[in-house]
C-alpha cells in the first residue's frame, strides 16, 4: 500500500499549489480563548488528608436494631463485633459535613445503562451510574481527594490499610486490612488480590472493565503474596508513588476469588467467554466488599442493592456503615436520570448532559424544589480520538488501513482540528456561559492545566482545506468529497467510520455535529453508534477509525491513570495499541510523550511534575494528539433530605461523584426519612440464591 505520509509533495504538484501558498491560508496557532466566567460554580472546602479516616479498634460497635433483632439474635449472623476487622476503617467525624448519621432510608438512582453481569474483573459492566462503585472496593481510594490541597495529595488507604517502601524504592510492601470479610462472610485476604492480578490483569485473555493492564502499574512490575495480609510490589523505577493512584477505582478492585476462581479457565474446563459470563445479571447476592450487594434484578426495570452486613467501615461512635439500607437503580435513560432527580422522583444525579442544564436550573431555583443543584469546575470534556495503529491492531481492511495512515499524517490532523467550529458545537448543546472552546489535552479545570502551554488551531475552513491538500487529498471526481490517491483503497472517497456511544444524547449530538462539519471540509464520516458494552468492545479491540470519547481521569486529574496519557505500554492508550504480536508503532512526537509520562511517574518533585505536564500539553496539542471538541461544568443534583454531602463536590475528577460524596457516610435525618425501601429489614442472601435473605 502506498504510504500516505509521503505523498504530500506529489499531491501538491498535481494541484499546482505551492507550499507557501498553502501556508498562507492557515490561521496561525495560538492559545485558546479564556473560558467565560461561571458564577454558579461551587467552592470546595479543603481539608487535611489525615483528617478523613484512620484504622483503629473502638470500645464497642453498633448496627441497625432490626439487624440485631432479626438476624443476630436468631443465629443467622454473628454479633457485629465479630463481623468487623480487628481494626476497622473509621471515618472521622470532623470530616463529615453533618456529623454522625442515623440508619434508614434508601437512595434512588436512575440510569441509562443495562447490566451485563457481575464479573467486573473479566470486563462486565454492571450498568454504570454508580453501581460498580457501590459494589467494589479497591486497594487505595482517591475520590475524596478533591477536597485535599495538591501539596497534600496522595491516595487514601482502603483495602490496603498501609504500605512501606524499601530503602531503594523498588519494592512496596502493602498491608491489607486484617479480618475483613466479603458480604457472604468469607474472609478477604491476599488470595483475592493475587487472583485479580495473576488471572485477570496479567492474563492476556481477560480485560478488566476499566482497562487495567500490567503496564497500568509500570512496565515490568511484579506482585507477590507474602502472607494472608501482605503483598509485595516490585517496580523497575524507584519510588513510583504514582502507581498508588492506579490501585484505586477502577483498575485495582479485586473480586471474590472464592467465587470467581472455580470458573476461570486456568482452574476449570470453561472457555474465557464462559468465565466472563458465569455471573449474569440474574445471579443475585454476588459477594462484594462494598457497602451494598445486589439482591434484585428485573430486566429493563430495576436493580436493588441492600446493606452489606459484613461491611468493614464504621464511624467514630462505632456505628457500622453504611447508614443507608438500600440503593435502587431504575433502568431508564440517562436523560431521564436528570429529569427525575430534579423532579424529586429520584434522589441523585450527575448532571452531565448540557441539554438539561437550563431546565434543571430553573426547577432547582424554585422555593419548593426537592433537589439542590451545585455546579463544579469545567471538568467534562469531549474529544475526537484517531486510531493511530498502522501495524495491525483490530485487523483493519484496506480502507481502514488507509485511514490510519491519514490519521498519522500531521497535516491531515491539523485539517480536521481547524475545520471544527467548536463554539457552534458547544452552542448546539446549550446556550449561555456553560461550554468553552476545548482544543484538546488537559481539561481546563485541572490544576495541571496551563493555558500558555496549550496550542490552539482556530476554526478556519479555508486553511483546513489547504492542510488537507498538503496531506495529498483532493476531490478527484467532483462530488464534494476528497478521494484517496490513485492506487490507495481504489481511489474511492475518503470514508471514515466514527465510533460513538448511543447511550448518551450528548455523545450523539456532538458526533452528528462533527459529521456535518467534516462534510464541509470534504470528508465523509459515517457514524457507528453502539450501546455502552458493544462500544467498549469495539474500542478495546481496535475496530474503529475515529471515536468520540468523554475525557477520562488522566485528562481531569492527571495524577490518576497517568499511563493512559500515552502509549507507555502495548495496551495503555485508548486509541493506539499494539496488535497481539507486536509493539506500538510510535510516531516521533509520541516517543516524547511517553518519555514525559515516564519521568512524571518516577518524579517526586511537584515543581518538576508541573513542568513536565506543561511540556506534555504543548507537544500534545501542537501535534494534535487528541482533538478537543467542547468542555463544560457538571452539576451534582441531590435530594435535599440527604446529609453529609461535601461542599463543592465535582461530579467527576478523581472519580464520579457517587464515590466522591462517600455514600456510605450519607444519611437521612430521622424526621426526613421516607418509606422508599423495597426490601425493608432484609439482607443479602447466599450467592446465587434468588432475592435477599
Amino acid at each position: 500500500m502506498r504510504n500516505l505520509r509521503n505523498i504530500g509533495l506529489a499531491a501538491g504538484l498535481a494541484l499546482s499549489v505551492s507550499v507557501s501558498a498553502l501556508n498562507a491560508y492557515a490561521s496561525e496557532p495560538t492559545v485558546p480563548p479564556a473560558p467565560t466566567p461561571f458564577p454558579a460554580e461551587g467552592k470546595i472546602k479543603y481539608v487535611a488528608r489525615d483528617s478523613i479516616l484512620e484504622f483503629k479498634a473502638l470500645p464497642q460497635y453498633h448496627e441497625p436494631d432490626w439487624v440485631t433483632e432479626k438476624y443476630v439474635k436468631t443465629g443467622k449472623l454473628p454479633p457485629v463485633k465479630d463481623r468487623l476487622p480487628k481494626e476497622p476503617l473509621v471515618f472521622k467525624t470532623a470530616n463529615m459535613p453533618d456529623g454522625v448519621g442515623v440508619y434508614g432510608d434508601t437512595m434512588r438512582h436512575v440510569i441509562g445503562g443495562r447490566p451485563e453481569g457481575w464479573n467486573y474483573g473479566a470486563g462486565q459492566t454492571q450498568g454504570w451510574g454508580g453501581i460498580d462503585i457501590g459494589l467494589s472496593e479497591c486497594l487505595t481510594r482517591t475520590a475524596p481527594l478533591f477536597q485535599v490541597e495538591a501539596k497534600d495529595t496522595e491516595p487514601l488507604p482502603n483495602l490496603a490499610r498501609s504500605w512501606d517502601w524499601s530503602k531503594d524504592g523498588h519494592k512496596l510492601t502493602m498491608h491489607l486490612i486484617e479480618g475483613a470479610k466479603w458480604s457472604d462472610g468469607v474472609a478477604f485476604n491476599a488470595d483475592d488480590v493475587m487472583f485479580y492480578w495473576d488471572d485477570e490483569v496479567v492474563d492476556p485473555n481477560v480485560s478488566p472493565l476499566n482497562g487495567a493492564t500490567p503496564e497500568t502499574f509500570g512496565v515490568g512490575t511484579t506482585l507477590k503474596k507474602i502472607d494472608d495480609y501482605t503483598v509485595e510490589w516490585t517496580f523497575k523505577d524507584a519510588f513510583p508513588k504514582q502507581y498508588l493512584y492506579a490501585m484505586a477505582y477502577g483498575t485495582f478492585c479485586p473480586g471474590p476469588a472464592h467465587i470467581l476462581k472455580p470458573q476461570h479457565p486456568k482452574y476449570s474446563k470453561n472457555t474465557y467467554d464462559q468465565f466472563k459470563n458465569a455471573f449474569p445479571p440474574e445471579f443475585m447476592n454476588m459477594p462484594v466488599m462494598g457497602a451494598w450487594a445486589p439482591v434484585e434484578y428485573r430486566p429493563d426495570d430495576i436493580i436493588v442493592m441492600r446493606r452489606n452486613p459484613y461491611y468493614w467501615k464504621v464511624d467514630e461512635k462505632g456505628n457500622q456503615l453504611p447508614y443507608l439500607n438500600e440503593l435502587q437503580y431504575k433502568l431508564s435513560t440517562w436523560a431521564d436520570r436528570d429529569v427525575q432527580a430534579v423532579a424529586g422522583s429520584a434522589d441523585f444525579s450527575n448532571l452531565e448532559q448540557p441539554e438539561n442544564f437550563v431546565a434543571s436550573l430553573k426547577r432547582a431555583a424554585e422555593a419548593n424544589a426537592p433537589a439542590r443543584l451545585a455546579f463544579g469546575p469545567r471538568l467534562i470534556g469531549y474529544n475526537l480520538r484517531m486510531n493511530f495503529s498502522a501495524n495491525g491492531w483490530g485487523n483493519p481492511d484496506e480502507r481502514s488501513q488507509a485511514v490510519r495512515e491519514l490519521n498519522r499524517n500531521e497535516d491531515f490532523r491539523k485539517a480536521v482540528t481547524m475545520a471544527l467550529d467548536r463554539k457552534a458545537l458547544g452552542d448546539s448543546l446549550v446556550k449561555g456561559p456553560f461550554t468553552a472552546i476545548y482544543p484538546g489535552g488537559f481539561s481546563s479545570g485541572t490544576s495541571f492545566y496551563d493555558r500558555k502551554s496549550t496550542v490552539y488551531y482556530p476554526f478556519d475552513l479555508a486553511g483546513a482545506k489547504a492542510e488537507l491538500a498538503k496531506a495529498g487529498l483532493k476531490d478527484a471526481d467532483g462530488d464534494g468529497f476528497v478521494n484517496f490517491p490513485a492506487g490507495t483503497a481504489g481511489g474511492k472517497n475518503v470514508e471514515i467510520v466514527m465510533l460513538v456511544n448511543n447511550d448518551y444524547g450528548t455523545d450523539k449530538s456532538l458526533a452528528e455535529g462533527v459529521v456535518a462539519q467534516m462534510e464541509k471540509l470534504g470528508l465523509r464520516v459515517v457514524l457507528n453508534g453502539l450501546n455502552g458494552t458493544q462500544r467498549d468492545a469495539s474500542q478495546y479491540s481496535g475496530r474503529f477509525d475515529w471515536l468520540i470519547r468523554r475525557n477520562d481521569q488522566e485528562l481531569t486529574s492527571v495524577v490518576q491513570n497517568t499511563e493512559q496519557l500515552a502509549p507507555v505500554g502495548p495496551k495503555t492508550s485508548w486509541n493506539h495499541r499494539a496488535p497481539e504480536s507486536g509493539e506500538v508503532d510510535l510516531m516521533p512526537f509520541e516517543k516524547d510523550l511517553v518519555a514525559i509520562v515516564n519521568k512524571f511517574v518516577a518524579s517526586e518533585d511537584n515543581d518538576k511534575r508541573a513542568s513536565l505536564m506543561k511540556e506534555f500539553q504543548k507537544i500534545s496539542t501542537e501535534h494534535v494528539y487528541n482533538i478537543g471538541l467542547t468542555e463544560y461544568p457538571g452539576a451534582l443534583i441531590v435530594n435535599k433530605r440527604f446529609s453529609n454531602i461535601p461542599q463543592g463536590t465535582p461530579i467527576f475528577m478523581f472519580n464520579w461523584a457517587e464515590d466522591s460524596i462517600v455514600r456510605e457516610r450519607v444519611f437521612v435525618a430521622a424526621d426526613k426519612q421516607a418509606k422508599y425501601e423495597l426490601f425493608p429489614q432484609e439482607l443479602p442472601g447466599k450467592p446465587g440464591d434468588k432475592g435477599p435473605m
